[in-house]
C-alpha cells in the first residue's frame, strides 16, 4: 500500500538531502543538487524555484 506524503514534507526532505549533499561534496554545483533533488523528491517547479531562492540567495 503507497503512503501519501504532503507536499510539504517533500520539500522539507528536497531541503534537507541539498545540504547533506553540500556538506558530503562542498564543490559540487548548487544547481545539479536543486535539479536531482527536485527529481528524486518529484516537486513542483514552484518548489523546485523556492528553493533555488532559498540555496541561491545572498551569493
Amino acid at each position: 500500500m503507497a503512503t501519501v506524503v504532503s507536499q510539504s514534507e517533500l520539500v522539507r526532505k528536497a531541503a534537507e538531502y541539498i545540504n547533506e549533499q553540500r556538506a558530503a561534496n562542498p564543490d559540487k554545483d548548487i544547481q545539479k543538487l536543486l535539479d536531482e533533488a527536485g527529481m528524486r523528491f518529484n516537486l513542483t517547479p514552484l518548489d523546485a524555484a523556492s528553493l533555488e531562492r532559498i540555496f541561491t540567495e545572498g551569493k
